[in-house]
């Protein structure tokens, strides 16, 4: 009985002291764990943000200025990309007439060239043929004019009949065209008769850059030998063709005779104006693009072939559009915002819009989000700064 008591007694009272130890354990631990809000210090932030991240609530909203969007004409516009080209109306293939040798080359490609200078000797059999022919000629012309001479005379004297004149007459007659023809074949190959040579000496007809070379020292040029695309290819680039492509849904916005101002990365801040003088009648069936044409001055030759352009097509109209000041836009996320003033004092709203084009005087069109004559913050990245705070 003593024992069963004691057994009793010794499971409840274990029972006891083990719920009491684990009580003063978790007093203890409760009272070693710090207080957050007790120890950190207290603050006042000067911006509560009220409504989620579309408005705001300042302090002293006296710091922000307000602007008011204004309306502005503005010319429509079209930036489309493409490369410099020459005028192939200013371009001149040099094909030596004569078939021959090139026996010396004195210019190379990319060589600016004047009118007037040598740009290659050529040996050529047709010269000297045509130069055979020539003096031929000429001596055929002494005979039958010194016939004609005699026959006139004996004519005088009665001593031949009229009919032996008159043969002599055509003669001298044929004699000088065949002269005239000779001299002419070796005006056209370029040939000076007063000084017989077997080379030809090419010229260069015009003031430009060698852009093309299809022969060299000892090839063989001229029409038979060449073909049409010459020995070399001179273009004048004091004027030359900027080639755009515009896409399928903008060409209602491009006519001949528009403005454009051309840009290119070589030349940073430096604009050159252009015409539009052609549209390509085929679209590209992969890009849905057409070829525009826009003719382009070039006096300092600063623009060089191949060149990739910048164009802005300018309209013929002009609309009013919405316009704020550059600093009041908020670029985030991709997004474009401004603040407004909102409801209550010191309270500014800030409102989704979509920007356009930048404009003179630090600004920047709005498409769609504010009407004209709204007010905004002008700085509306240090409202944005100051919410963040």
């Amino acid at each position: 009985m003593k024992q069963r008591v004691l057994a009793t007694w010794s499971r409840s009272g274990y029972r006891g002291m083990t719920s009491g130890v684990l009580a003063l354990s978790l007093a203890g631990c409760q009272k070693s764990q710090p207080n957050p809000a007790a120890e950190a210090p207290p603050s006042t932030p000067p911006v509560i943000e009220t409504g989620g991240s579309s408005s705001v609530t300042v302090d002293n909203p006296s710091r922000f200025q307000l602007v008011s969007t204004v309306s502005r004409n503005v010319v429509d516009t079209i930036n489309v990309t493409g490369s410099v080209n020459p005028d192939v109306s200013r371009e001149i293939p040099i094909v030596p007439l004569a078939n021959g040798r090139v026996v010396a080359l004195h210019v190379a490609l990319g060589q600016t060239v004047h009118k007037g200078q040598l740009l290659m000797d050529v040996q050529s059999p047709d010269v000297a043929t045509a130069f055979g022919t020539y003096l031929k000629a000429v001596s055929d012309e002494h005979l039958a004019k010194v016939t004609l001479e005699r026959d006139k005379l004996l004519y005088s004297k009665g001593a031949i009949a009229q009919t032996q004149l008159e043969q002599a007459q055509n003669g001298e007659e044929d004699a000088l065209a065949g002269l005239t023809a000779a001299e002419q074949e070796l005006k056209i190959l370029g040939v000076d008769k007063a000084h017989p040579s077997d080379t030809l000496h090419v010229y260069s007809p015009i003031n430009g850059i060698v852009v093309a070379q299809n022969a060299t020292a000892a090839a063989a040029v001229g029409i038979t030998y060449a073909g049409n695309q010459g020995s070399l290819l001179i273009a004048d680039l004091s004027h030359i063709w900027v080639i755009c492509d515009v896409y399928e849904n903008e060409l209602a916005q491009v006519v001949v005779g528009q403005h454009a101002d051309i840009r290119v990365n070589a030349l940073p801040g430096k604009v050159f104006s252009g015409t539009i003088s052609d549209i390509g009648a085929i679209l590209d069936p992969n890009l849905r693009t057409a070829k525009v044409r826009i003719q382009v001055n070039n006096p300092g030759t600063e623009l060089r072939i191949g060149m990739f352009t910048t164009a802005t097509l300018s309209s013929k109209r002009a609309a009013a559009v919405v316009a704020v000041p550059s600093t009041a836009v908020l670029h985030l996320h991709d997004r474009e915002y401004v603040y407004v003033p909102g409801g209550a004092q010191g309270t500014f709203r800030r409102v989704n819009i979509k920007g356009g084009n930048q404009l003179d005087g630090n600004m920047t069109e709005v498409l769609a989000g504010l009407p004209a004559g709204q007010q905004v913050v002008a700085n509306a990245l240090d409202l944005q700064n100051t919410a963040d705070q």
